[in-house]
């Protein structure tokens, strides 16, 4: 049975105690049509998502990393998290009421203070989240009938229309799950104007773009990936020219050249993404990011349960070269984020419940156990408020 719905009063009255009793949240903005100033965060502040468990809002201890829960928003679950650049606003997407996208209120350190809406119809399954640079779209990735959705937002962050639907086209090799297309993931570039979905379901990265003003998509390129890798999420260079792509169902990575002008991808080198002989038989990739200073890519491996290091600095940009593996602390790590000063790994094991902590060496890349772990059942997604 899906959870009760959280409604202003009963997150405002449930919350207070660790929000405080600050307003709910400015109404200048939406009255005037203007965009609030880009939130200013507690950089020790996370977000938890669970679909087994109410929405987690976490910090950070600043000597031992290690998290603790301050508060729950309740009645709500969440397949994945992502926080609006422009406003102090929290989104989430879960699958009831057809694909629904819900909002919530943050204060200026990142704290919540009620909801701000919801908007349904997104799609059947929807499993990843972004905002648009300039906040006034969100835009949702849907497995399950591999469709993208475009969401209007008001000045304040509260979600409006679904302003587009984009039905994906295509098959994989793979049986069982690549029978049509499953999106995966949807990232809008920095400018805004294009948006990347990564579709497991065709071995395919939609490229996008943009119209702000119509809040609609124009299909420019479909890049194609090697078939039966099941590209499930992506991550760009910081210097804008490479792309990885993680390869959920072969565990690889493939790296991507990426042309801004046109919004051309072009697949590369594919490595793999588990040691020399390994199988990639009951393991699944699952995450991918890069380290702000452009030198290490991060993947991790569920089955293996380990986090994947590629160094891809200066020649190794886009061929990587690994680094090593680390151990993820539990089973099945769906998501891992980087803190805001990049010193520590977090990492969201799935199977096992936990929120585990990993130390991570700036100059080597490498990653050390701390210890610190919270339990924190189902957990599939940990969001830090502030990032690099």
């Amino acid at each position: 049975m899906p959870p009760p719905p959280v409604t202003r009063r009963t997150a405002l009255t449930l919350l207070a105690a660790t929000a405080g009793s600050l307003p709910f949240v400015a109404s200048g903005a939406h009255a005037s049509g203007t965009r609030a100033p880009a939130p200013l965060a507690d950089p020790t502040r996370f977000y938890l998502g669970s679909v087994q468990h109410e929405i987690g809002v976490a910090s950070a201890d600043p000597t031992s990393g290690a998290l603790s829960v301050d508060a729950l928003i309740p009645g709500t679950r969440s397949s994945f998290l992502a926080v609006s650049p422009t406003v102090n606003a929290l989104y989430s997407v879960i699958g009831d009421d057809g694909g629904r996208l819900d909002a919530f209120a943050l204060d200026a350190d990142g704290a919540v203070l009620g909801e701000l809406g919801s908007t349904s119809g997104l799609g059947d399954g929807p499993c990843h989240v972004s905002v648009h640079p300039a906040g006034g779209h969100a835009f949702s990735a849907n497995y399950n009938d591999g469709t993208v959705a475009v969401v209007a937002l008001a000045p304040d962050g509260t979600p409006g229309e679904v302003t587009q639907v984009v039905q994906h086209t295509g098959s994989g090799p793979h049986p069982g799950r690549q029978e049509g297309p499953h999106a995966h993931q949807v990232l809008p570039d920095a400018t805004g104007e294009r948006l990347f979905a990564v579709d497991l379901g065709t071995d395919s990265v939609f490229v996008y773009a943009f119209d702000a003003e119509a809040g609609q998509l124009t299909q420019e390129h479909e890049a194609k990936l090697p078939p039966g890798s099941g590209p499930r999420h992506l991550a760009f260079h910081p210097g804008g020219q490479t792309a990885y792509v993680l390869g959920e169902l072969d565990s690889t990575l493939t790296a991507c050249g990426y042309d801004p002008d046109s919004g051309a991808l072009t697949p590369g080198a594919v490595v793999p993404l588990l040691p020399d002989g390994t199988s990639p038989d009951g393991n699944s990739a699952a995450e991918v990011l890069v380290s702000s200073d452009g030198r290490f890519v991060y993947a991790s491996n569920r089955g293996h349960d380990s986090i994947a290091v590629f160094a891809v600095d200066g020649a190794d940009e886009a061929e990587p070269r690994l680094v090593g593996h680390f151990d993820s602390g539990g089973a099945t790590p769906r998501h891992i984020a980087l803190d805001a000063d990049e010193s520590r790994l977090y990492v969201a094991n799935q199977s096992t419940g936990s929120v585990v902590v990993l130390d991570r060496d700036p100059d080597e890349g490498t990653l050390t156990p701390t210890g610190a772990t919270l339990d924190f059942p189902g957990v599939e997604c940990v969001l830090p408020a502030v990032t690099a």
